[in-house]
């Protein structure tokens, strides 16, 4: 069996580096709206036909206040636990572990690393599973104190790994740069007040200021030019390098990440930017009070790293979840197994779901010594 514990040479995960555009603009609320907002009052003409010259800010752009908000010192991953705010498939069902722990098989594989562990849940799940698993969690905060001994913990992604590596529900808390359209049509960066969410357009696309390549991948991937006023796109860059760093990593074995997202036919107009705290969804704000995150442009980050896009359902249907009810007979024959067979039923139906967790996107990599993704998803 290959990836017998090894992950070597743990490095530090590092964000990816990007110069903060120049900053102006007039402010406006930074709770996300469901319809895009006219602000031409804020980039039309003056009295006298000039264009108005928007004060400075020292406002951050939201790729910094996100950051800041969820890694920072006190961020909101440092302190808290995930699963106190919101459910992901790991927390709907022992179901996804499981079904994960016969994918690592099925590629011949006994190395399990999930990134952005949260509190070991998976983990510690695939170990009563299997406990001949390799299992190593990558997350910011400390070490879990109930989790099994035989689980590894760090803040660190290894330099390389022979096995499976699955980062579910990350690369939507992955800051990232918002951009929206002002009242005269010109994408501009958005900066962010932390402590109010107010929000202050700063410099357009097309400054000097501002990394080219942030136009470059909204021109491919979220086009924004001829667009009303008010729409946003969620800047995927950090994103689809995050996912690359990650798969690159991978010398030997399987990379999946798994997450809520958009491709360019569905691309939302005015964005996705979200905050959850005590699995209630609340206004969003960065100032580490809460959770920040947005959906995913799964298709550029499949893009990036050549990889395969398989809608949850499928995926954990062709692993062995069913969501088929079992037979009212077995009722009558054995209540109790019945009981636990529609538990199983009914667990596995809300993974399936198409219009929920079953809607979620797999990017699927590959190394050359496992079965491609068609074959190991089929």
């Amino acid at each position: 069996m290959r990836g017998t514990g090894r992950f070597a040479g743990l490095v530090q995960i590092e964000g990816t580096p990007d110069t903060d555009p120049a900053t102006g603009g007039l402010r406006h609320r930074g709770t996300r709206h469901k319809a895009p907002r006219n602000l031409t009052h804020m980039t039309g003409s003056t009295p006298l036909g000039m264009p108005p010259m928007p004060p400075p800010t020292t406002d951050p752009p939201w790729k910094k206040a996100w950051d800041a908000a969820l890694y920072g010192p006190e961020g909101f991953f440092r302190r808290e636990s995930p699963v106190a705010h919101f459910r992901t498939s790991v927390h709907a069902s022992p179901l996804f572990a499981r079904a994960l722990v016969a994918l690592t098989r099925r590629a011949g594989l006994d190395t399990i690393v999930d990134v952005g562990a949260g509190r070991g849940e998976l983990l510690a799940e695939a170990h009563r599973i299997d406990p001949t698993l390799t299992l190593l969690g990558v997350e910011v905060a400390p070490r879990p104190a109930e989790l099994p001994e035989a689980v590894a913990w760090t803040s660190a992604l290894p330099e390389s790994v022979e096995g499976l590596v699955v980062a579910n529900e990350w690369l939507d808390n992955i800051p990232c740069h918002v951009v929206e359209v002002d009242g005269s049509g010109t994408p501009r960066i958005v900066h962010v007040d932390p402590a109010s969410g107010e929000e202050t357009f700063g410099a357009p696309l097309a400054d000097r200021a501002v990394p080219a390549g942030i136009a470059a991948w909204c021109e491919r991937w979220w086009p924004l030019a001829g667009r009303e006023p008010g729409a946003r796109a969620e800047v995927g860059t950090t994103r689809d390098e995050a996912w690359a760093d990650v798969v690159r990593r991978v010398t030997g074995g399987v990379a999946v990440a798994v997450d809520y997202g958009h491709t360019a036919q569905t691309r939302p107009p005015s964005g996705t930017l979200r905050s959850y705290r005590d699995g209630q969804e609340v206004d969003v704000l960065p100032d580490g009070s809460r959770d920040v995150t947005a959906h995913v442009a799964v298709d550029a980050v499949a893009a990036r790293v050549a990889g395969t896009v398989v809608r949850q359902r499928e995926a954990l249907r062709s692993l062995g979840v069913d969501g088929t009810r079992p037979e009212l007979a077995l009722a009558t024959r054995d209540p109790q197994g019945y009981v636990r067979a529609l538990s199983r039923a009914t667990e596995a139906a809300e993974l399936t779901e198409e219009t929920g967790l079953g809607g979620f996107s797999w990017v699927v990599s590959t190394h050359a010594d496992v079965p491609p993704a068609s074959q190991l998803l089929s």
